[in-house]
């Protein structure tokens, strides 16, 4: 692949020159605000002051991750129209925020909340539920930190053609992302999350249209895939159709509880900013999953038969024989280098930022330093960060499975935190004992059903231990009670 666009000497200046843009934005961000006091507020919510704009692109490159474009094209060169279900998801998720933002924002504001465990430890005061929570999201987030750099690592060399590793890029952008958000927080992550949402947008859409000039629009690659592989066209059957609808809800409920996007949450700078924000986000999922799925189709007719492996590396594949047409497409598929890498250092960065904030508040000053100042709190984060992400380097040096598999599976332990949130901030009745019992119910049941590959009915198995979960905290509340007191309380306090 040698002859690809962007292999040789191109290809290594376009990754040193986005790496080092990143870098120049943190720079700038840290020297801006190096007078301001390293508060845990400060550092990990960018003082609770994001503005409509800067929270909109923050919200939409996090959600938006690497994996939307490296891994979506290739899941739907594979599995066909039955993925048009990614569209439908990321709209749900925005209905997911809905449900509980805007009255957990108002929370947020009245207590100074930092971290999603911060509710969690003011509502059910219990030092065993918040824990367990706290385990559960290091999980999750864990789980979507190896998502990214795997993501990294196939980007960069496939729109490479190889010149530039998967291991060299891995380990090339993550310290640039390690540096970045030492210096500035949840500030260098917002305004490199603005610059790196508005490079995806525009790549996505120039990588379309080049697509539909150079490899045929979606009518021909859908006559084409009807010929070679009329499966990928076809309706799913009944057991499909539970499979999909259960995937709807288990992103809708595990994506909009992603510790990372609650954080997004507490630093809004008002509610009407939030709100106004996540009315924006209930249009992308059209102009850039939409965008992707079409891609992936597009794919099926331009490079047939490929691998599951080889087809990992699809965007880049396209990207290089549109590149290489005239130099007009040549500098778009630059910028779009440069979105498909942004997209994934912004969602990896946000991760590593709350990632770091569950580590130092949530568990070091919770549980083994109470009497830490927040100065030594970030820093114990920061350091417990790099350290979580040397290890899931090892992890990632040969990844395990591919990103679609990796992305599904954190959300089965994580959705398992849901009742504290979808309960709890309606539901006074909701009795700490009945949410650990059925949060550790749901948690063993969905990780026994994921690791032995057992799905009933094709229904998730994270959603079967979110069912028993549900139906252990509301059953077990109705026995239990919960005092009168304690009831008349949480209503001056979370009302």
């Amino acid at each position: 692949m040698s002859d690809l666009a962007f292999s040789g000497t191109s290809g290594i200046i376009i990754m040193l020159f986005y790496g080092f843009l990143m870098l120049f934005i943190g720079f700038i961000t840290y020297w801006r605000n190096r007078g301001l006091h390293q508060s845990n507020k400060e550092f990990y919510l960018g003082g609770g002051n994001l503005s409509v704009f800067v929270l909109f692109f923050t919200f939409f490159a996090t959600q938006y991750s690497g994996n939307t474009v490296v891994g979506y094209a290739p899941t739907a060169y594979r599995m066909g129209f039955m993925w048009m279900q990614s569209i439908t998801f990321f709209i749900l998720i925005v209905v997911g925020y809905l449900m509980f933002a805007p009255r957990l924002y108002a929370l947020s504001k009245k207590h100074q909340f930092i971290t999603p465990s911060d509710y969690i430890d003011k509502r059910f005061k219990s030092k065993a539920v918040t824990l367990l929570a706290s385990l559960l999201m290091l999980y999750g987030l864990c789980n979507y930190l190896l998502e990214q750099i795997i993501a990294i690592g196939h980007g960069v060399s496939g729109l490479t053609g190889g010149t530039i590793p998967y291991q060299a890029a891995v380990v090339f952008f993550v310290t640039v992302m390690i540096i970045y958000g030492w210096l500035g927080g949840m500030r260098s992550v917002a305004y490199t999350d603005t610059m790196q949402g508005i490079a995806l947008l525009f790549g996505v859409a120039v990588l379309l249209i080049g697509s539909m000039i150079y490899f045929g629009g979606l009518p021909s690659a859908t006559e084409y895939a009807a010929t070679i592989s009329p499966e990928k066209l076809g309706v799913p059957d009944s057991n499909g159709l539970v499979s999909w609808f259960s995937m709807l809800i288990l992103v809708m409920i595990g994506a909009a509880i992603y510790p990372h996007a609650i954080q997004r949450i507490f630093a809004a700078k008002s509610e009407k900013s939030l709100k106004k924000s996540l009315s924006w986000m209930a249009w992308m999922p059209f102009v850039t999953s939409g965008f992707v799925f079409i891609i992936g189709i597009i794919g099926i007719q331009a490079f047939p038969g490929l691998s599951e492996g080889d087809s990992e590396q699809l965007v880049g594949m396209m990207a290089n024989h549109i590149a290489m047409q005239n130099p007009f497409f040549y500098w778009a598929m630059v910028l779009l280098f440069g979105g498909i890498v942004a997209a994934i250092i912004s969602t990896a960065d946000s991760v590593l930022l709350t990632l770091s904030s569950v580590i130092s508040k949530d568990i070091y000053a919770r549980y083994i330093n109470k009497s830490a100042s927040d100065k030594k709190q970030i820093l114990v984060g920061k350091l417990t960060g790099v350290v979580l992400v040397i290890i899931l380097l090892l992890i990632a040096w040969y990844p395990p499975a591919t990103l679609y598999r990796i992305f599904i599976l954190k959300f089965e332990l994580l959705i398992q935190i849901a009742p504290a949130f979808l309960l709890g901030l309606y539901w006074k009745q909701l009795h700490r004992h009945a949410l650990f019992i059925g949060m550790l119910a749901g948690t063993i049941i969905a990780s026994v059903m994921a690791f032995t590959g057992q799905q009933p009915l094709g229904i998730a198995s994270g959603l079967w231990g979110l069912a028993v979960n549900f139906m252990l905290c509301v059953g077990l509340s109705i026995f239990l009670k919960v005092p009168k007191s304690e009831v008349e309380l949480l209503q001056k306090e979370i009302s």
